[in-house]
């Protein structure tokens, strides 16, 4: 009896948790100190043509700083790509373009811009600030047999962010999200993401997503490979200099 009571407890307690409480656990989420892989992104246009890059990508602290250089197709090989994420002012994002021997800033206004032809923006690459949104905790749902909490994310209007809002499906017994609809400025959907992540050294670690542009009927898929966590990348390497070096 003094079993069943404390897990109707317990039961109360998660059902009590709020949208906020739930977010702050997948933020907690203990990650790897750092991540490197081969990465390869597809993007297909409404007609069926598709488009594949093949990229390195080296990060740390959950990704907060990353590095990405280009090695496919030959036009693109050779343009990189850094981003250092700051708390409390803008992040700082830097493309090397080799064909203009110059370095671009990303200036916070461009953050809705297209990353690289894909469907994926500037901002969807940078991990969400607990501070900068609203959560609301929607009716859990289970997807494929698969137990999800269900959010509803809102940026607050400070934030200044090309979306209205987020509706994410985070698995319960991961804290990874399972997939996640998107809304423009209009509220209307723009976007469907779906995740996939594989257990690596104790971590779970992303390891494909898809996203599809329902308003222009484009998608992008990321596969990546090669994974390695914990590798001891030194911090010195998320540098504007070494966007001109190409990995060995």
């Amino acid at each position: 009896m003094k079993k069943l009571t404390l897990l109707l407890i317990l039961s109360g307690l998660l059902f009590a948790q709020s949208g906020y409480e739930i977010a702050k656990m997948v933020d907690e989420r203990i990650q790897p100190k750092d991540i490197s892989s081969t990465t390869t992104m597809v993007l297909t246009n409404s007609k069926g043509k598709s488009r594949t890059n093949v990229m390195k990508s080296k990060s740390m602290d959950g990704n907060k700083k990353q590095i990405i250089w280009f090695l496919e197709p030959k036009d693109d090989r050779g343009v990189a790509f850094l981003k250092i994420e700051h708390e409390g002012k803008d992040d700082e994002m830097r493309m090397w373009l080799p064909a203009f021997k110059k370095v671009r800033r990303i200036s916070s206004k461009k953050k809705g811009d297209s990353f690289m032809g894909s469907d994926l923006s500037y901002e969807d690459m940078t991990n969400r600030d607990l501070k900068e949104n609203d959560y609301k905790r929607l009716e859990d749902e289970t997807i494929d047999g698969i137990d999800c909490y269900v959010l509803e994310i809102t940026p607050k209007p400070e934030v200044k962010s090309s979306y209205s809002k987020h509706i994410s499906w985070i698995i319960k017994d991961k804290l990874v999200g399972l997939k996640e609809e998107t809304f423009d400025k209009r509220g209307i959907l723009i976007k469907r993401k779906s995740f996939v992540f594989k257990k690596l050294k104790g971590y779970f670690v992303i390891n494909e997503v898809f996203v599809e542009n329902v308003q222009k009927k484009h998608t992008t898929k990321v596969i990546f490979s090669d994974l390695t966590v914990d590798s001891g990348i030194n911090e010195n390497l998320f540098h504007e200099k070494n966007l001109k070096r190409l990995p060995r």
